[in-house]
């Protein structure tokens, strides 16, 4: 058996020698588990970590950015109708949500790369400027091309801002207490995305629909403070150290050239099948072949630029990466379905206002909230997070099954207790990837996993609700014929389901809203399968500890 000398001196020799850099797109070489330093696996240390009061203060700031970012995915849900009222357009209502999730979903990949190569604090707070920069723009935009532009802005910098602050929590506390403050910072996020509408809603109703952008400017500076006062970057990679041009030949601009136009030609027919445009035009199938081509090409330069790729084929060909995108994009799809249209289940068949029904949200926004500091505790307690990443996934499945058997007359105790349970598995297992990839992966890589994770994020919101918004036009279709064959689909439809007994006479509303109630039921469907599918990623991760670095079977990398 190897001593510690001799692995020293094989350390040093591979340090010397060319062919065994890393940078230049070799094989890592994996050091015995009982390697010298092995504490560095974690990128932190017992004795570097701050004072509470800093962990709380950044810990504050880090949660209003993150609150802020998921805050514009949904909070423009009840200002649209004034914010197309005060421009005098209505074509252009669907580029104000999706040009931000483009633009999110096109540079997360790449703020990964970012954070590897330059400090964190300073590529953070230039993602936080762009954020800011963004917000500003739609708080004054003249025009409703105006407020695109800033979406557009401000979903560059929210691609790096929920990445970035989970590297610098990840290089702030150890390992084995991550998934507490973790925790903290995807609940933000679940409470945002659940308030936003509630909020949007009491802003435009109250003041005006630009203050939907004009809270980001004050939290924005208070997490810029935050960071800028309380955390110091730490010496992560020798990639750092690398001269301006070698920088930017890490940067991998071919791969970004070719990965845009890819995530555009996905999103634009997403958007327009099933609604703009039938799901056989031609435009759709070219767009989809388009795209097909473009990520085949992007795969291959990835394969071509190894070490030097947006994302490295040797890393995402580790199973604890792939399977914890798997697992990412089933759950966290699933997820957003339901908090998608829940709302519109309670508008369509309670009767209730946008305001009301973010109010009758609250049992799955309490849900995922205290159970991801659950989770979160439960982890920094027992050391092990598949058990929560398994509990979430069961659940949730449940939660999604039986909110597909609500009935028009359902009550209280079944809607507020299905939605609970919702949360209650989101909560579990939202936040579980995040620590998977960090508690396996040497800290060279973390950036870039990280990234991987949020991306699927991303992507899966956009694809679940796109798939389900087709799924549920085609089923409301169908059930009008059956319920209310006297009423034009299409009149239903183009009403929107929002205040129906508005555009509708009495005799005919309870037969649509039994319409409605059986094509948002059928649409949970597509959740239940997709939380029950997430278990697909699950059983193919590692069962790691995150009590000590030294437990995990974790390939140290040599420079």
């Amino acid at each position: 058996m190897e001593t510690a000398t001799d692995v020293e001196k094989s350390v040093q020799a591979a340090r010397h020698a060319p062919v065994e850099s890393p940078i230049a797109g070799t094989p890592f070489e994996e050091l015995p588990y009982d390697a010298p330093k092995a504490e560095e696996t974690d990128g932190t240390s017992e004795d570097a970590t701050p004072g509470i009061w800093t962990i709380v203060w950044l810990t504050t700031g880090l949660c209003m950015g993150i609150f802020c970012v998921a805050l514009d995915n949904t909070i423009l849900a009840t200002a649209i109708p004034k914010i197309s009222l005060n421009f005098k357009t209505i074509s252009d209502v669907g580029w104000y949500g999706s040009v931000y999730f483009l633009t999110i979903c096109s540079v997360t990949l790449l703020f990964g790369k970012l954070y590897t190569l330059y400090p964190l604090k300073w590529t953070f707070c230039a993602a936080l400027f762009l954020f800011e920069l963004g917000s500003l723009l739609c708080g004054v935009a003249p025009t409703s091309t105006a407020l695109i532009i800033g979406r557009a802005i401000a979903g560059l910098g929210s691609g790096g801002i929920f990445p970035g602050a989970v590297l610098i929590m990840s290089e702030t506390v150890p390992l084995e207490k991550r998934a507490l403050y973790n925790a903290l910072i995807t609940g933000m996020a679940g409470i945002a995305g659940v308030t936003g509408p509630l909020i949007g809603g009491a802003f435009t109703n109250h003041l005006t629909w630009r203050w939907c952008f004009y809270i980001n400017l004050p939290c924005g500076a208070v997490t810029a403070l935050a960071v800028l006062f309380s955390y110091h970057d730490k010496e992560r990679s020798a990639r750092s150290q690398l001269s301006w041009r070698e920088k930017m030949g890490h940067l991998d601009l071919w791969g970004l050239f070719i990965f845009v136009p890819a995530i555009v030609c996905l999103f634009l027919p997403l958007q327009w099948a099933g609604t703009k445009y039938h799901w056989q035009n031609a435009r759709i199938i070219v767009l989809f072949i388009l795209f097909g081509v473009l990520i085949a090409v992007w795969a291959a330069i990835q394969r071509w630029k190894q070490e030097r790729a947006t994302v490295p084929p040797r890393l995402i060909a580790m199973r604890n990466v792939w399977a914890t995108a798997v697992y990412t994009v089933f759950f966290s799809g699933s997820y957003y379905v339901m908090a998608y249209y829940f709302p519109i289940w309670f508008q369509a068949v309670k009767g209730a206002s946008a305001m009301s029904s973010g109010i009758m949200s609250i049992p799955m926004i309490a849900g995922i909230s205290l159970c991801t500091l659950i989770g979160g505790i439960a982890v920094n307690m027992i050391g092990h997070y598949m058990p929560l990443m398994y509990l979430g996934t069961i659940i949730l499945s449940i939660g999604c099954g039986m909110c597909s058997t609500l009935t028009a007359t359902s009550g209280h105790p079944e809607w507020i207790g299905y939605q609970a349970l919702v949360g209650i598995g989101a909560g579990f297992g939202f936040n579980i990837p995040l620590i998977a990839v960090q508690a396996s992966l040497p800290p060279d890589d973390i950036a870039t996993a990280t990234a991987i994770v949020m991306f699927a994020q991303n992507l899966s919101g956009a694809l679940f609700i796109a798939i389900a918004q087709n799924l549920f036009q085609n089923r409301l279709v169908a059930a009008v014929v059956q319920y209310a064959p006297d009423v034009a689909p299409g009149d239903v439809i183009a009403a929107g389901a929002a205040d129906l007994a508005s555009s509708f006479s009495p005799a005919v509303l309870p037969q649509l809203q039994e319409a409605y109630n059986a094509a948002t039921t059928q649409t949970f469907y597509l959740p239940v399968a997709g939380s029950a599918l997430s278990i697909l990623g699950a059983v193919f991760l590692e069962w790691l500890s995150v009590k000590r670095e030294k437990t995990a079977k974790v390939p140290a990398v040599v420079h």
